[in-house]
């Protein structure tokens, strides 16, 4: 089995839809998940791991890294005692691909991060919180900042919100925004339940789109297909791209001032589709 797709890992980062959480508990999970069709793999050595079982989480990843696999990895908090010696032992291994920080609350939290860090290593701000929310464009404007992602459940837990649409718009929308400000890639958005059926992923998936995210957590290998589905070019979108780009290379003539808005958006989907294998396809 190889160690990682190699479609996904020719992937750039900024375009990765799926994101696929592994717990650093499992290593017989860490080859299955970087031969599978997620963009991008992130070895939790956070959220599913016992106080008691950080060092082995840990050593369960640098082994990983430090013999030929790749990939992303979460880290603890800035504000547990186990978020230095995660990014210590991560300065001496060569498949890191990145980190995503826990509980991300300010923007000086991303910068310490990195600076912990080689240089360059980008820092996914997992915003967990109202006050992370709130903090939103400090922290996608911070120095080291490469992206934001919502952590659903925990910002539910923090603020007693529901979980429909509706009651997180304020959230992510304030997460898209930020990342416009900050001139990042668009947001990640939750993950949906371990157990949720296709339907309801890509029902997840038309939500996370609909509000200007475009990549999702997910914590199921089985959810990844549905996820980049559902955050790539519609089929419509694509014949519409086609269509339009056909006839813009034969001379079609502008007509209104909604021509060029229109061709840049047919371009950037066919650049998505090109980087998504979808475009011959």
């Amino acid at each position: 089995m190889p160690f990682r797709n190699l479609r996904a890992a020719a992937l750039p980062a900024k375009l990765s839809r799926s994101w696929l959480l592994v717990n650093a508990l499992k290593p017989e999970l860490f080859a299955p998940a970087l031969a599978s069709e997620a963009d991008s793999v992130i070895f939790d050595m956070e959220a599913p791991v016992p106080p008691k079982q950080k060092q082995e989480a840990r050593d369960n990843v640098i082994e990983a890294l430090s013999s030929g696999m790749s990939g992303w990895v979460r880290v603890n908090p800035p504000t547990s005692t186990f978020w230095a010696d995660d990014l210590a032992a991560l300065t001496k291994v060569r498949g890191l691909r990145g980190v995503m920080l826990a509980e991300t609350e300010k923007p000086e939290q991303v910068t310490y991060t990195a600076m912990r860090l080689p240089a360059g290593t980008p820092v996914l701000a997992l915003i967990e919180s109202a006050l992370g929310i709130e903090n939103a464009t400090a922290i996608a404007s911070a120095p080291g900042t490469f992206r934001l992602a919502f952590g659903i459940n925990d910002f539910r837990k923090d603020t007693g919100v529901g979980d429909d649409p509706l009651a997180l718009a304020y959230a992510r929308g304030k997460l898209v925004v930020a990342s416009r400000v900050g001139r990042l890639p668009g947001p990640i958005d939750g993950p949906a339940a371990p157990g949720a059926s296709f339907a309801q992923v890509a029902e997840e998936c038309n939500t996370t789109a609909t509000m200007g995210m475009t990549g999702k957590l997910s914590l199921s290998i089985e959810q990844v297909d549905e996820v980049n589905k559902g955050l790539s070019p519609s089929t419509d979108e694509l014949k519409w791209a086609h269509e339009l780009l056909e006839a813009h290379e034969h001379g079609g003539e502008m007509g209104d001032g909604s021509y060029l808005p229109r061709l840049k958006r047919a371009q950037k989907i066919a650049e998505l589709a090109d980087s998504y294998g979808l475009w011959n396809a």
